[in-house]
């Protein structure tokens, strides 16, 4: 046996001709698009900007790490009566360059300074205490906090047994 199907008639469906149909149109969507892609710009410069901090985040930590190694070498130099390291002796240093683990190069500017309490730096092999100077600083920092890297240390040595 077959079922009947339900069918409407002209009469039974209502007809109206008002324009506010449910819907949106193009314009709407345009500028909804619009407002979309402009909130989507400014989130997209946020990790932009955020990338670099983070970025330059890195780089600091990875100079802190060279300054530490570097003075640790220059605090295990001997300063005794008898003998005095060639890396203690007064002046400025040539720069010396230090690769990191990432592949970042750090430029190390050291100076020892003879007689600290004098301006400038001194050279006399006679005075009992240095001051050291280290300097690290990316080779070639980027904008952000890298260009805030250059991480100074000052260090002082007596003349001990």
């Amino acid at each position: 046996m077959q079922q009947k199907r339900p069918y409407f008639t002209k009469n039974s469906i209502s007809f109206s001709n008002k324009s506010d149909d449910a819907g949106f149109s193009l314009i709407e969507v345009i500028i909804a698009m619009v407002v979309l892609l402009v909130a989507l710009l400014g989130v997209f410069t946020v990790f932009t900007f955020t990338i670099n901090y983070n970025a330059g985040n890195n780089s600091r930590a990875q100079a802190l790490s060279v300054l530490q190694r570097e003075t640790e070498l220059l605090r295990c130099a001997k300063f005794t009566p008898f003998m005095t390291d060639a890396d203690l002796t007064g002046g400025g240093k040539p720069p010396k360059f230090v690769v990191s683990g990432d592949g970042s190069r750090f430029v190390v500017n050291t100076v020892v300074d003879d007689d600290p309490f004098t301006v400038g730096t001194q050279t006399n092999v006679t005075n009992t205490l240095k001051e050291v100077t280290v300097t690290v600083s990316l080779e070639s920092p980027t904008p952000g906090w890298q260009t805030a890297v250059p991480i100074i240390t000052v260090l002082r040595r007596v003349k001990a047994n």
